[in-house]
């Protein structure tokens, strides 16, 4: 069974409405085959990232750049996992008060290094997420998990 990896630091209430439509876009009864499992940044393991097929990634932007958190886990990853993922599609969402450009290009290109391979632009949002964002969240999740099913 396809898996399909959501890796995200959900400190906000803005971002945990992002987190839930990527979960439901993700989820949904035609993509039924595809198992998606969530895991929070900073538990998130390089054996969670082997046993997936693909990836969605989410983070506030902290001063313009990636969380702690996210960035944590992909120090985490990024040795045990650089040779045997690569290829594998990703998504990305963000959230910044004002500001998101240094985290989606750290994100980029710590992306880039690993080689994986976007599945669509990342959905960055600043302010409070509005329904045409958290659309755009549903659509990241189903873009990913059909990209996967799709192999």
């Amino acid at each position: 069974m396809p898996r399909l990896l959501v890796v995200h630091h959900t400190p906000s209430p803005a971002l945990h409405s992002m987190y839930d439509r990527v979960i439901d876009g993700a989820g949904q009864p035609e993509l039924a085959e595809v198992e998606v499992v969530s895991r929070a940044a900073l538990v998130a393991s390089p054996v969670d990232v082997l046993e997936a097929d693909g990836y969605v990634l989410g983070s506030p932007a902290n001063l313009g750049y990636l969380s702690g958190a996210l960035k944590h886990f992909f120090d985490t990853i990024y040795y045990p996992c650089l040779t045997e993922t690569v290829g594998r599609p990703f998504g990305l969402y963000l959230h910044g008060n004002d500001d998101c450009t240094g985290a989606v290009a750290a994100a980029t290109t710590i992306t880039t290094g690993l080689r994986w391979r976007p599945v669509q632009d990342p959905v960055v949002v600043t302010g409070r997420p509005d329904r045409d964002d958290l659309d755009r969240c549903w659509e990241l999740g189903a873009v990913a998990a059909a990209t996967i099913l799709d192999g």
